[in-house]
């Protein structure tokens, strides 16, 4: 006897996605779970439709959404009054600072509150004031202060 899927199995499925994409945050998850729900609301209203029509309308469902949650969050990115937040080296960008170590042959260390980084910019000896002006990987980009 095959196995008959009813709406209640797409809800479950449903459920079973949000509940994944609550514990690891994808955005790929709920969008799914819900053209699961969708797709059980189909079965629902038409319940002779067949388990490959079923299959079609969640793939495409869920291929829809992911595409359109995609393109608004694109459009509509969320803002942060902290956009640095957990970027902890862009929080140094435009910060002016004393050389304790010398530039020599573009490169050169810093200490910035408990770390050190490298930086890289013109040669320039102890005492010279710099300004942080961009952050390669972990490598500050620095502009001397004349």
């Amino acid at each position: 006897m095959p196995f008959i899927v009813d709406f209640w199995h797409w809800w479950v499925l449903g459920v079973g996605l949000i509940i994944i994409e609550i514990l690891l945050p994808t955005f790929f998850a709920l969008w799914m779970g819900i053209a699961a729900f969708i797709t059980g609301l189909f079965l629902l209203l038409f319940p002779d439709l067949s388990w490959q029509y079923q299959l079609l309308i969640f793939a495409l469902l869920s291929i829809v959404s992911i595409l359109v949650w995609r393109q608004y969050y694109r459009d509509h990115p969320l803002l942060s009054d902290q956009p640095n937040l957990n970027k902890r080296g862009e929080q140094y960008i435009g910060r002016i600072i004393t050389l304790q170590t010398p530039i020599v042959d573009g490169v050169g260390k810093i200490k910035l509150d408990d770390s050190t980084w490298k930086i890289q910019g013109v040669d320039s000896p102890v005492g010279k004031k710099v300004r942080i002006v961009a952050l390669n990987n972990v490598v500050f980009t620095v502009e001397s202060i004349d």
